[in-house]
């Protein structure tokens, strides 16, 4: 019996998927929910798993686009598992092995040298080297046209004309993850009023913190004391108190939320993924760092399924991991706001009427003007600001054994 495998469906609203890379070849023997293959869908990246053991035919090439239903492999499930290997294994161990056939390669007849335009001379051709250029595009004032040593020296590379440097590009599609991602961010940038507004945080509390109490909260949580948490944490306190930020736009509605799902951009192998973090309002900083590193490893590991990244309030990017000293972060729809982290760098302030040098960083909101107004986004800003440069008391309720849970 042929069972026919179909692509089932990986979430709401997702109408097709991509062979990302089939795990398995056309003869092979598979097991029932063995893994094979990977399907891309605009969302995430899924395994294809066995619905029974048979001799499996495969009926889709890899990077074809296939409509949920569509079948995309036969399973011989009356086959026999073969024995010592699957059955492509044991077909080519009955096949006996054509004789090699010796083909002798004609040795091409020396060729003889001779002083033909654009032969250059020894002298000429270490020269032309050494300027970059071709002898092709130099007339040679020799015998036959032959390059002099003075032709190379006043040679001259021609505007416009390629060096001799590798020239070589190449060609690959565009994964689906990528092409959704690409036209998602154009039609953001077309259809919201984006604005992005800036400031800078000193990092020294954090930094002191972290320093005091770091090496106690992972060998106590098994996680270690990042800056998400302070962030994360952070950002929910200022959409508490500057809810239009945690708002977003349908039709001609508004719609606010009273709890903050927090979504975390994370650089994954197929590609940016943004998993959130579920009423982080209601999480302690222990609480934020599992999730973090719950979400991070199953983005890396590609086991991120697609509920784990639908929904979310508001979301928080780290160009700072990357190098990035400052950017304007595009909005994730259909949010309206988004926190862009960058790297931190001692930079000299002004601390008390005295200029000190401190671990600054740069942080920016970008938002949609249609709902969020100027001093609502700058206010909201701030108030991550003066969290950031005063946890203990904002963020910690100045307990900071009890907020680290010690």
């Amino acid at each position: 019996m042929a069972l026919e495998m179909k692509v089932p469906s990986p979430g709401e609203s997702i109408t097709e998927v991509e062979i990302a890379q089939w795990l398995v070849e056309s003869g092979d023997y598979v097991e029932k929910d063995q893994a094979i293959a990977e399907v891309d869908s605009d969302k995430a990246t899924l395994e294809l798993p066995a619905e029974e053991s048979g001799i499996i035919t495969l009926m889709a090439e890899e990077g074809d686009a296939v409509a949920v239903g569509q079948v995309v492999c036969l399973i011989d499930t009356d086959a026999a598992k073969p024995e010592g290997g699957d059955a492509k294994a044991a077909a080519a161990a009955e096949t006996p092995k054509a004789e090699e056939k010796k083909v002798e390669t004609p040795v091409a007849p020396a060729k003889t040298e001779t002083y033909a335009t654009g032969t250059a001379s020894p002298a000429a051709k270490k020269v032309l080297a050494e300027k970059g250029i071709d002898a092709t595009q130099v007339k040679g004032t020799g015998r036959d046209g032959r390059i002099t040593k003075a032709d190379a020296l006043d040679a001259k590379p021609s505007l416009g004309t390629p060096g001799l440097g590798a020239r070589g590009e190449s060609r690959k599609k565009l994964s689906m993850l990528r092409r959704k991602v690409a036209e998602r961010l154009v039609s953001v940038k077309n259809e919201t009023a984006m604005l992005t507004t800036f400031n800078e945080v000193d990092m020294q509390p954090i930094f002191d913190l972290r320093s005091q109490y770091k090496e106690t909260f992972k060998s106590k949580h098994g996680v270690s004391l990042g800056f998400m948490s302070f962030f994360t944490l952070a950002c929910v306190r200022a959409l508490k108190m500057y809810p239009a930020v945690n708002s977003m736009i349908d039709g001609k509605e508004m719609i606010s939320y009273d709890f903050q799902d927090i979504s975390i951009a994370v650089s994954g192998p197929k590609g940016l993924m943004v998993p959130v973090i579920r009423n982080a309002e209601n999480l302690s900083f222990r609480g934020v760092e599992s999730e973090v590193k719950r979400l991070a490893v199953r983005a890396r590991d590609g086991q991120i399924t697609v509920d784990e990244m639908t929904g979310g309030t508001f979301t928080i990017t780290n160009g700072g991991v990357f190098g990035s000293m400052l950017s304007t972060p595009i909005i994730n729809p259909p949010q309206s706001a988004i926190l862009g982290m960058h790297n931190i760098v001692e930079r000299p302030i002004v601390r008390d009427g005295q200029i000190v040098v401190a671990p600054i960083m740069y942080v920016a909101l970008s938002y949609d003007h249609r709902i969020i107004d100027g001093k609502e986004s700058v206010g909201f800003l701030v108030a991550v600001k003066e969290a950031l440069e005063n946890p203990e008391e904002l963020l910690m309720d100045t307990n900071v054994t009890k907020a680290l849970e010690l």
